[in-house]
């Protein structure tokens, strides 16, 4: 299984880009426990340049680290051929998300 989260919002619920704020230390200890399970946490964040290496180090020193970083696995890669810009995953965790349900033919939203 493969998980794509969010930084700031997520991982950081009261960081300020490009700063970041105190660790959501639940959500990152659920990650970890994750990993070592067998799952792959991608990282996806709109971060780049100095912000995303201040996010990737801030997860380090955390005890969270990524199997990939705003991109897609490898074997993602290899079996598309490519790496497209929507990261592949089973599940999402971002602070922006909607869920959506289709029921008949129409948007349920929650």
């Amino acid at each position: 299984m493969i998980i794509a989260v969010d930084f700031d919002g997520v991982l950081t619920p009261n960081g300020h880009w490009p700063n970041v704020g105190a660790p959501n230390t639940k959500m990152i200890e659920w990650l970890i426990m994750f990993r070592e399970m067998g799952g792959k946490v991608v990282l996806w964040t709109n971060r780049n340049g100095k912000a995303l290496e201040a996010a990737v180090e801030f997860c380090k020193n955390n005890g969270l680290e990524f199997d990939g970083v705003n991109e897609n696995l490898p074997e993602i890669r290899e079996q598309f051929g490519e790496d497209s810009r929507k990261i592949t995953a089973d599940l999402y965790i971002d602070d922006k998300a909607c869920k959506h349900v289709f029921i008949k033919g129409k948007l349920d939203e929650r």
